[in-house]
């Protein structure tokens, strides 16, 4: 699907190796990251973990945005914990993922109202709607 937009930003990396022995450099320099499969001792991180680091920071700004649109104040300890799973199924590798969202002292329905409106704004959960299995949690 195509839409019109203005691009704000563009990540560029350059990955070597791939999981078992790679590397992920940005062209800022600012990630330079090697690479390990799940479970492995190697030093590094694999793409399931960047994948949920990079999504709930995003989870947590479209929470941040909707909270000052509907002038809400937010708590300073605010937190999302993301877990996303490499699964192996009969047609090959796939994903799923849990977001589960801290909001304390907030009102339950309130919270809910938030999590809900980021998650139709977020731009990793529209790049995944209808792809990946997806749970998120008020916990």
């Amino acid at each position: 699907m195509s839409r019109a937009a203005k691009v704000v930003y563009t990540a560029k990396t350059e990955t070597t190796g791939g999981r078992e022995n790679g590397a992920s450099r940005s062209s800022d320099g600012l990630l330079d990251i090697r690479l390990s499969v799940p479970g492995s001792a190697r030093i590094g991180a694999n793409p399931e973990q960047l994948f949920a680091a990079g999504w709930s920071a995003s989870f947590g700004s479209a929470i941040a945005l909707v909270a000052r649109k509907r002038k809400i104040a937010l708590p300073t300890e605010v937190s999302i914990d993301a877990e996303i799973d490499l699964n192996l199924g009969d047609r090959g590798y796939f994903l799923s993922a849990r977001l589960n969202v801290r909001l304390p002292g907030l009102d339950r329905n309130v919270a809910k109202g938030l999590i809900d409106e980021a998650h139709e704004n977020c731009p990793y959960s529209e790049a995944t709607r209808g792809k990946i299995d997806v749970t998120i949690k008020l916990v």
